[in-house]
């Protein structure tokens, strides 16, 4: 049988072979080493694990699954594999072939409905699950995957839900995501996969030669202007990761129940689905992008909740008004966005990979920008997605993402592993809030003959106390929190708040283009 693990060009991973339904083992097969940045996901304060969420309008057929699997998601070697070596005795931490048992990896637990009728709501026991899911790590004996199909009615567009739990050693969200979307395919054509939004490039370019000359030096006084602004907004943002990196803390607003050390991973994650096409009316209004929205409802969101908070310690409603009035004054809190520093290699590949056992590129070189939030109630709504966009575009002109990236594969580099994951556990403690962005395929899909009508994600292990994330599907955005109760007592509310922030914005756009026309 022909080996197929074994050392291979950078990012490049070659599919498992399968028998009889099973992964294959290779005995001469090489074991690989893990990646600096692989290798981090396994330290004590930085032991981080995905979790991926499908609904299906339909209960879920368990022997289906089990049954495609072997040939489509354990080809990838890493949902193949186990990790081995021991750092504390100066082993180094490799991928080693297994044989995967699938019976071990598709966990059905039993759910007594008679029991939840009568004391919560199947909306309750999913959180619930959840959260005591993030009590647990995975099991290194083997393959570090897992997932849990819950045969249970939610609403009437969700009959069964499937929630893998993946470790982040295995690979960066954008990647697993990507792998996640090769399993399925088009509910209107089943041989086809999902399309997945590519952002579009803004070329402008005029090549009419006549207009060359006339514009030379102002192209020449523009091309200055743009290296300045990048190299002073590169030097501010470098300086101010570094100090992050070393003492500079966000206010202690939400604060985690940890305070820094000893991470606690427990996370309660909500979730709420609305409408794409809102957040699009948005976008188009303000000339931005669906992360600028996505940004720009967040803050809306904080600033509600933080100031209900702070509401609630006034003496009198002038107390009141004051303290609402200084929330941007006293308030330091801000996100890490994780910037991909080059474009994904789509889900064709991969699907080629389980299928054709072709070759595929496996992971993306990312950066990390820390992206501040203006806390504070505005009058105009649409004011909260302009100060987004206007941070964001200011990060456009900045190489943050990529100083961050450096300086991390520097540190790997010359000293280890344990040093790089301390200064990123120092990082990311002092930064309340991971947010992502993640876009989803844009019709609708089916899991293993499955549809899918709700798709959601998120992780735990990380040492914010909050995680936001939205995820677009077909004609639905669901945003989903993740978060220390500690911090975040009510997430619902925020959830809510976030949401309501959306409402909000669009009225304020269909208000503005009424008056418009009229005047016009």
């Amino acid at each position: 049988m022909e080996s197929v693990i074994r050392r291979r060009k950078k990012g490049v991973v070659k599919p498992v072979k399968v028998n009889k339904g099973r992964a294959i083992m290779e005995e001469d097969d090489d074991d690989e080493p893990l990646s600096p940045s692989s290798a981090a996901f396994h330290t004590a304060n930085f032991n981080v694990h995905v979790l991926a969420i499908m609904g299906s309008t339909t209960p879920a057929n368990v022997e289906l699954i089990k049954a495609k699997f072997p040939n489509t998601l354990l080809k990838h070697p890493r949902f193949s594999s186990v990790v081995i070596g021991d750092p504390s005795k100066g082993e180094e931490l490799r991928w080693k072939r297994t044989e995967v048992d699938i019976d071990k990896h598709i966990i059905i637990p039993k759910i007594n409905l008679e029991n939840l009728e009568s004391s919560s709501s199947p909306d309750k026991f999913v959180e619930d699950y959840i959260y005591n899911l993030s009590k647990t790590t995975l099991d290194k004996s083997r393959p570090l995957w897992e997932l849990h199909i819950l045969q249970l009615e939610i609403s009437k567009e969700v009959k069964s839900l499937g929630i893998f739990r993946i470790h982040h050693s295995l690979g960066d969200g954008t990647s697993l995501i990507s792998l996640l979307l090769a399993l399925t395919r088009k509910t209107s054509d089943p041989e086809a996969l999902p399309t997945i939004p590519v952002q579009k490039v803004n070329n402008n370019n005029n090549n009419n030669n006549n207009r060359r000359g006339l514009f030379f030096w102002r192209w020449i006084i523009m091309a200055i202007w743009f290296v300045l602004r990048l190299f002073w907004n590169t030097l501010i943002d470098t300086s101010l990761f570094v100090a992050t990196s070393l003492f500079l803390k966000d206010s202690s607003v939400l604060q985690s129940s940890s305070g820094g050390a000893n991470i606690n991973t427990r996370r309660r994650m909500v979730y709420k689905s609305f409408s794409l096409d809102d957040m699009k009316l948005v976008k188009n209004a303000i000339g931005g992008t669906i992360n600028d929205v996505a940004l720009g409802i967040t803050q809306g969101g904080l600033s509600q909740y933080l100031s209900r908070k702070y509401g609630n310690d006034g003496n009198n409603h002038e107390d009141t008004k004051e303290k609402k009035k200084g929330l941007a004054k006293n308030i330091l809190l801000r996100s890490l966005l994780l910037i991909n520093l080059r474009p994904s290699g789509g889900i064709q590949a991969l699907a080629d990979m389980m299928e054709k056992d072709s070759e595929a590129k496996w992971g993306n070189p990312v950066g990390y920008v820390l992206l501040p939030f203006i806390i504070g109630l505005r009058n105009d709504p649409l004011d909260y997605i302009r100060e987004a966009k206007n941070t964001v575009d200011r990060k456009k002109h900045s190489l943050e993402a990529f100083f961050s990236h450096f300086m991390a594969q520097i540190v790997l580099k010359l000293f280890g592993t344990k040093v790089a994951s301390s200064i990123s556990d120092r990082l990311f403690s002092h930064v309340t809030i991971a947010f992502s962005n993640l876009p989803g395929p844009l019709e609708e899909i089916s899991l293993c003959g499955h549809p899918v009508s709700l798709m959601a994600g998120s992780s735990y292990g990380q040492p914010n106390p909050v995680m936001i994330n939205f995820q677009s599907y077909s004609d639905k955005m669901t945003l989903t929190l993740a978060v220390d109760e500690y911090a975040v007592p009510d997430p619902h509310q925020l959830c809510d708040d976030i949401v309501q922030t959306l409402k909000l914005v669009k009225e304020a756009v269909i208000t503005q283009a009424t008056l418009v026309n009229k005047n016009s």
